[in-house]
């Protein structure tokens, strides 16, 4: 039986650029140059679906991560400086998240479960008993809130993210920031966090003074992480929560702007217009009064009004309320954590911090509720007003009133007497800018600007505002809530939201100035610009894997360089010859198939044999036991011990393909080799020994 049997081969219209098998199922994503996400699935390379690139994502795929249960792929855009999660079930977008420089490398990895962490875990979902399920958001490209029901019962992940400039961050759960690295030369081409948080592997690109690139490699110590894990766990699950209900109150005013934009905003601009083009000596209220007597539509403008109204007030009543509340209770248990200073205070959580965003968060829940009383008196107010008005219209007509509209008392006429002169009077008709018909109180509370409202709430005759400013005590208690009556809602939730982020910032900012450089290598220097590096952590032994060629000093070599995942700890480094026969081949591209074996795309470098590639599988058992001790030291390469390896029948010529890269998926048993600059090509792999045992 054939060491490999090809199942398919696929011509695609674009060349692809980045290749990552799901962790857990026959899926593997594709990013090509024109900006599109592909996912296949291994039988018959069928397409599952396909993401477009758009103005909200950018065009340019960097690089790809898989969340390691497969739920979730993360993709990183150039052109935007973003990171995108997406629903690997439905191509949806779920959550994205802006950077500060073009992503150029992703590792997404899952914390080992530890028993210590499990008794936080369990404790974790209790907000499930208190608090009601959020409404799904209207109209929403987002699925902030699906992302949060998608944590469930998942172990804490890591997604780490680098680039340029040295820039490292990692975000627990793919959504909240725990950690900003400082201190990392050059530009990250690789990244591997330890299972066990004790360090962090890095593969960087640094320019020399002579504009050269030169590889090194960075372990850095993520001591802090490992020790306060459970710690971690806890506060991660957390801020992630407040983070995506942040979004969720976000998109929820986002939707109430539209509600309002859509009917009011032509309210506005009609009525605004018609007063100004008509210039007369007449006083508003006859002028307002003729166009809606004689104009068209009077009914219809009432119901559209009405309806406006209720879509906005059903928003703040299931949605920002509601949201709201969650955010309180998930900052005060925040709170209650960050005053348990043993545990909590050595990741950076800040009681004062913590009650400034609760302070705000109150204030925005107030703002709210003031909104909820405008709405309702807006919606009396227009009702009673277009009920009289028309009934006026059908008696100046001579038409007949329906007995249900006649009946007016005189309460309801002193009523709509001091509307007219609340909104109409010609003092109160414009702003100070003269840009805005004051007839309408909802939208000001709307608008995203720093200017006070135009019509602020009267607080004349309000019992309880008139006791608090009474009282000396209260009055500048911090047991109440801030109101900001001359402000708008959205200029409170801006307020907010800086305000808390500013309290999510403190643990990233600690964490990351704990993490210490611990080991720095100098391994080689790019002339062509043509190198690879692979990176794994091997769980089970805590170790760290890095395998790369020095193609213009040992063509025919492949480097593996091993560190234990405790920076303290000391191990040999193994470097391994390949070589089979009278042959000699170089190492196009190597990707770990499992812990003991290694997947390669090999050239061979015999004129004669016009540089075929040959994939193979070469076993590393042997290699990764040398316990051979030496430095490594960059100026003496050439006196590394050297292990030679063979791949027997492990191996398959890659006939009339010009292959330059590999995916490997080791638990499903296959790879995609991509031609490079040119269309994909599909291959299973799988040994010998392996195949026979499957089938």
């Amino acid at each position: 039986m054939p060491a490999f049997r090809q199942v398919g081969e696929k011509q695609l219209p674009n060349p692809v650029l980045y290749m990552a098998w799901s962790p857990k199922r026959d899926l593997i994503a594709l990013a090509n140059t024109a900006g599109e996400l592909l996912l296949h699935r291994l039988a018959n390379f069928q397409r599952v679906w396909s993401l477009a690139p758009n103005e909200n994502t950018g065009k340019e795929i960097t690089s790809l991560a898989w969340r390691p249960d497969g739920k979730i792929l993360a993709f990183s855009v150039g052109d935007t400086k973003q990171v995108v999660l997406c629903d690997a079930e439905k191509a949806e977008i779920l959550h994205l998240f802006p950077v500060d420089y073009p992503v150029s490398c992703m590792h997404w990895m899952e914390v080992q479960s530890e028993s210590r962490c499990v008794l936080f875990h369990d404790s974790e979902d209790e907000s499930n008993r208190f608090l009601p399920k959020l409404p799904a958001l209207p109209k929403s490209e987002e699925k902030s809130d699906e992302v949060t029901s998608l944590l469930g019962e998942v172990r804490l992940n890591i997604l780490v993210v680098g680039g340029p400039s040295g820039f490292v961050e990692l975000y627990a759960y793919g959504l909240y920031k725990i950690a900003t690295l400082k201190g990392i030369a050059g530009t990250c081409r690789s990244l591997c966090l330890a299972s066990d948080l004790k360090s962090l592997s890095v593969v960087t690109e640094v320019k020399s003074p002579e504009d050269n690139a030169e590889i090194h490699y960075v372990q850095l110590d993520t001591g802090l992480l490992s020790s306060c894990l459970p710690e971690l766990t806890r506060m991660a699950r957390k801020f992630t929560h407040i983070s995506t209900l942040i979004q969720y109150l976000r998109l929820s005013l986002t939707c109430m702007c539209e509600a309002w934009e859509d009917i009011l905003m032509q309210m506005d601009l009609r009525l605004t217009k018609f007063v100004q083009e008509k210039n007369t000596s007449t006083q508003v209220q006859d002028e307002f009064l003729e166009l809606l007597l004689w104009g068209h539509g009077l009914k219809m403008l009432g119901q559209s009004i009405e309806s406006s109204y209720s879509s906005i007030q059903k928003l703040v009543i299931s949605h920002l309320q509601s949201g709201s509340e969650a955010l309180l209770y998930h900052l005060s248990e925040v709170k209650g954590m960050a005053l348990w200073k043993q545990k909590f205070q050595p990741l950076g959580l800040d009681p004062s911090a913590i009650e400034d965003a609760i302070t705000a968060v109150g204030s925005f829940t107030l703002k709210a509720s003031e909104l909820l009383q405008v709405i309702d008196k807006s919606m009396k107010n227009f009702k009673a007003f277009f009920r009289w008005l028309y009934v006026a219209m059908l008696r100046m007509s001579e038409d007949h009133v329906p007995p249900e509209l006649n009946k007016m008392t005189q309460k309801d006429l002193a009523f709509v007497a001091d509307f007219l002169s609340e909104h109409f009077s010609n003092e109160e008709l414009f702003d100070r800018k003269g840009k805005y018909f004051n007839v309408e109180r909802v939208g000001q509370y709307l608008k995203d600007e720093d200017e006070d409202l135009v019509s602020p709430p009267n607080m004349e005759g309000n019992h309880w505002v008139t006791f608090v400013q009474q009282s000396t005590h209260l009055k500048e208690s911090p047991l109440l809530f801030p109101t900001y009556p001359q402000k708008s809602l959205h200029f409170v939730k801006r307020m907010m939201e800086g305000t808390i982020d500013i309290c999510l910032q403190k643990p990233a900012e600690v964490i990351g100035s704990s993490v210490k450089q611990a080991v720095c290598l100098s391994l080689y220097s790019v002339l062509l610009m043509t190198f690879f590096s692979c990176r794994w952590n091997d769980k089970n032994a805590a170790m760290n894997y890095v395998v790369f060629c020095m193609p213009e000093i040992s063509p025919f070599k492949i480097y593996i360089l091993r560190t234990a995942t405790d920076p303290n700890r000391c191990l040999s480094n193994v470097p391994i010859f390949i070589k089979s026969g009278d042959r000699s081949y170089s190492c196009l591209d190597a990707r770990l198939y499992d812990d003991e074996t290694l997947t390669v795309v090999l050239q061979c470098q015999e004129k004669d044999e016009n540089k075929f590639r040959l994939l193979a599988q070469l076993p590393l058992s042997s290699a990764l036991r040398c316990e051979e001790e030496f430095t490594w030291d960059p100026t003496l390469r050439y006196q590394i011990p050297v292990r030679e390896l063979t791949w027997g029948n492990q191996s398959r010529d890659l006939e009339n393909m010009k292959a330059q890269f590999v995916a490997v998926n080791g638990i499903r048993k296959v790879a995609c080799v991509n031609n490079g600059i040119l269309p994909i090509h599909h291959a299973s792999i799988t040994s010998t020994k392996r195949s026979l045992e499957r089938n």
